[in-house]
């Protein structure tokens, strides 16, 4: 595979050691199951690219060396698979996940900003100059959703940057905590690739999502039968069935996201009961459709 690569990417170099000498200006990335590697011009590669890749293959970074120890034993853990830090076992940590849309960010600055949102210190990680992760304990001051909006927004205007989060779960420490992180960074990972660019995800916004794209044919066909025709025909009624399950059936706050007036908002909905004899005032109806949603999304995605 990595030598199919070299069929893409022209100026790219097949390496079976990590070099001594990296160059900064190439992204290197090894394959555990080939044994070799394969460095890639930063300038050849664009950003869904570098997700792609960094999703099939490990990234290797090379600035760990001037880390401070305790980053230093985090990366090491997270990043190398290696030992786990010295952390008491009761102490419960959250990932933070951060994605920096673009090549132009200063992240030295960036993390300093970062991290005037905390009330204590954490401790920042980054896996490469546009990806990190902030490392929260327990006690500190979690960060809610609109907190993480708002710093996305805040980021944006000072640093003419768009930023991504991903808000992971809480979790004792223990040896499997990297295994954790790993599968929340493939979420992430997914979502960045599939669901486009926004501020903020999570486990509950992605799964669904993670699942229909994963679904074997013959359950899409049968969960989405009859349903994915109604919006084939008439996609503006998917966006707005969407948006409206996406903010909890409220018919305002949808009107509003959408820039339609309430009336026009009920036509659409009494449009789609009338069309799929599936109405949306309970939470099973509700999850139906939505899933179906999902499903119709991932045809167009994969």
């Amino acid at each position: 595979m990595l030598r199919k690569l070299l069929t893409i990417y022209k100026d790219s170099i097949l390496f079976h050691n990590q070099p001594e000498k990296p160059s900064k200006q190439f992204y290197y990335f090894w394959s555990e199951s080939e044994n070799e590697g394969i460095g890639i011009p930063k300038t050849e590669v664009s950003e869904k690219e570098l997700i792609l890749l960094t999703t099939i293959y490990k990234l290797v970074e090379y600035q760990a060396a001037n880390l401070p120890p305790v980053a230093k034993r985090w990366y090491d853990f997270l990043l190398l698979d290696g030992p786990s830090p010295q952390t008491n076992s009761d102490t419960s940590i959250r990932f933070i996940q951060f994605h920096i849309h673009g090549s132009d960010t200063n992240p030295v600055e960036i993390e300093s900003a970062l991290k005037g949102f905390f009330t204590d210190d954490v401790l920042i990680i980054w896996e490469n100059g546009s990806r990190g992760i902030v490392i929260e304990e327990k006690n500190q001051v979690s960060l809610s959703e609109e907190e993480l909006i708002s710093m996305s927004e805040t980021v944006a205007s000072d640093f003419y940057v768009k930023i991504t989060f991903y808000l992971g779960k809480p979790c004792l420490f223990s040896e499997q905590l990297r295994a954790k992180y790993l599968q929340e960074k493939e979420y992430f990972s997914f979502a960045l690739s599939k669901l486009g660019t926004t501020q903020f995800f999570s486990f509950e916004r992605v799964f669904p999502a993670y699942l229909a794209y994963y679904l074997p044919l013959e359950l899409k066909q049968r969960g989405s039968a009859g349903i994915v025709e109604v919006f084939q025909e008439d996609p503006e009624l998917f966006s707005t069935i969407k948006v409206f399950l996406e903010n909890n059936l409220n018919a305002s706050l949808t009107a509003k996201k959408l820039y339609i007036h309430r009336n026009t908002l009920q036509y659409r909905i009494d449009k789609f009961t009338e069309k799929t004899g599936i109405g949306l005032k309970d939470f099973y109806s509700a999850f139906t459709i939505f899933l179906t949603c999902m499903l119709f999304e991932s045809d167009f995605k994969q």
